[in-house]
């Protein structure tokens, strides 16, 4: 082989031979590198999310922000879209298997087997399988497609570049990494995905790389419209020893059912291959079976984070949050032992939310000497059975500290509680003249106007009243500034943040169901009240008092 000099090369072989040298001597180019590959990761996880999620709006009608798990009821002409996905599932798999004599490999094999190399065609392949079996409704998440996609993304990428065996190891971490944190929106959680879970140890020179992926990823998914992973919990009290050791007892039960539910599902395996159906009849018939699981309870659909959050903003009974666990389980194990892809880790989250619940219910009923948060109890039951079944203790540690949000003082921090109950009002017919006369320079920055039926019909600043070129025997009316954008007094700080951002204005009027003025509020108030309560919430995790 002829080594063809440097300068001799065309341009585009000469930048790339330029940036290959880089790499090798630059730890900073490959956190470069490792930035480009993070955001692909996170635009890629936010895109099949996007799809699954259209194909489930498709099938059963739900809306852009609504959750398939979290629907009341499916009716059984809905759920034939199981079998018939499984059917279309089967078939794309058949034609795959005609087409290769070897298995797929994932991302994980092929960063501990294969140097990090990861053909595009496998990966293409698994992530067509996930997004299908997710978005027909099969109790399977998406955490496959989302490290496939973001680990064969940087596998190409460093194949391009030539990497070095331990730099693509670390690229392809990094990648896989990315695509969880951007999907959680937890660039901690997907960072130590990359080191527990796909590189298998944490080394120095993985640091810088790993994490400048994961934070592009949470970036770049949050620019294009990406929705985090959030679990809305109210504030609670912190544990007693006492609840310390009962959260431990809580933590081995998960491991003995994340070790159940690992083992259901080759046993389901090896079931339906006894049982001789074939291959390319597998999916449609788990379809069948998973078609009856969600007309009892739509719970056992998909992922299971719409069930979630609905569980446990409800509190449902004990006895239901038993049967909804046993019959998610069981759709998980059908989904996966019938030939569905995907995987366990959003369903073990799921899973673990409901047996904390209900082991924090049952030892209501034992004197123990300490009664246990229901909802802290769901935190600990969703990270310990997740390590049992995916691993990755500090992945999964971190996993249930950036999805947690505290949302009780929000809720009760509302447009009511800080509205100025005695704003200036002047009726909407009155003449520019007249509101002068009521209102000089200086008495006030803004009035509101009132209809005939004393009803909120604009807004206007004083300011504007008193522009040179205003008609003073002309109605004040016309000079009105937001008249359709108004808050509620149950509008949280939240929402009401967002109101203002909509509308572009300063300050917005507070009005009743039948739009009479119930008082003012500001943007600027809200923003410090926000930012005031925010540093209270800080200063109280850390155990900190104001002086």
């Amino acid at each position: 082989m002829i080594d063809i000099p440097l300068l001799a090369r065309p341009k585009p072989a000469r930048l790339l031979a330029a940036l290959r040298q880089r790499l090798r001597t630059s730890e900073l180019w490959l956190i470069a590198l490792s930035v480009g590959v993070g955001a692909a990761a996170g635009l890629l996880a936010v895109f099949q999310s996007q799809i699954a999620h259209a194909l489930q709006s498709l099938l059963y009608g739900i809306g852009p922000y609504d959750r398939l798990s979290a629907r009341a009821y499916i009716p059984w002409t809905e759920a034939i879209w199981l079998p018939m996905g499984g059917l279309a599932l089967g078939a794309f798999t058949w034609l795959v298997r005609r087409r290769r004599t070897t298995p797929l490999v994932d991302v994980v094999e092929a960063n501990a087997l294969y140097g990090g190399v990861l053909r595009v065609v496998d990966s293409a392949i698994v992530c067509v399988q996930t997004v299908l079996s997710n978005g027909v409704g099969a109790s399977v998440g998406l955490e496959a497609a989302y490290a496939q996609a973001g680990g064969a993304a940087a596998s190409w990428t460093g194949g391009r570049l030539r990497l070095r065996r331990h730099d693509m190891r670390i690229l392809v971490g990094a990648g896989a990494g990315a695509a969880i944190g951007a999907a959680f929106g937890a660039p901690l959680t997907g960072a130590f995905y990359a080191f527990e879970i796909v590189i298998g140890s944490y080394t120095p020179s993985a640091i810088a790389p790993v994490a400048a992926a994961c934070l592009a990823s949470v970036l770049a998914a949050k620019a294009v419209g990406g929705v985090p992973y959030s679990i809305e919990i109210k504030t609670q009290s912190s544990p007693d020893a006492i609840a310390y050791l009962l959260y431990a007892g809580l933590g081995l039960i998960c491991a003995l059912v994340g070790v159940a539910i690992m083992r259901l599902v080759p046993a389901m395996e090896r079931a339906v291959r006894a049982a001789k159906i074939p291959t390319v009849l597998r999916p449609a018939v788990g379809g069948v079976l998973l078609g009856g699981l969600a007309v009892l309870t739509p719970q056992t659909m998909s992922s299971g984070h719409g069930a979630l959050h609905l569980d446990l903003a409800v509190g449902v009974p004990l006895a239901i949050l038993g049967l909804v666990f046993v019959l998610k389980t069981m759709a998980s194990v059908i989904s996966l032992g019938f030939g569905f892809r995907g995987g366990l880790f959003f369903a073990s989250l799921f899973l673990g939310t409901l047996l904390g619940q209900m082991y924090a219910g049952a030892t209501d009923f034992i004197d123990v000497g300490a009664r246990l948060s229901a909802e802290n109890a769901a935190l600990v039951g969703m990270g310990a059975l997740a390590v049992a079944v995916v691993g990755g203790p500090l992945t999964m540690s971190f996993l249930v500290l950036e999805t947690t949000r505290d949302i009780g003082w929000m809720r009760s921090l509302t447009a009511g509680r800080m509205m100025r109950r005695d704003p200036q009002t002047i009726a909407a017919t009155a003449t520019v003249a007249e509101f002068r006369r009521r209102f000089p320079l200086g008495a006030g920055s803004r009035a509101i106007l009132l209809d005939s039926k004393d009803r909120y019909a604009g807004l206007v600043r004083t300011a504007t009243a008193y522009a040179e070129d205003v008609d003073l025997e002309g109605p004040i009316e016309s000079l009105a500034i937001t008249r359709e954008a108004v808050l509620t007094p149950d509008m949280n700080i939240e929402t009401v943040m967002r109101a203002f951002e909509a509308s572009e204005a300063d300050e917005l009027a507070v009005v009743d169901d039948d739009r009479q003025v119930l008082g003012l509020l500001a943007e600027a108030y809200v923003t410090r009240r926000y930012a005031s309560e925010l540093e209270r919430q800080h200063l109280d995790l850390y155990g900190e008092a104001r002086s």
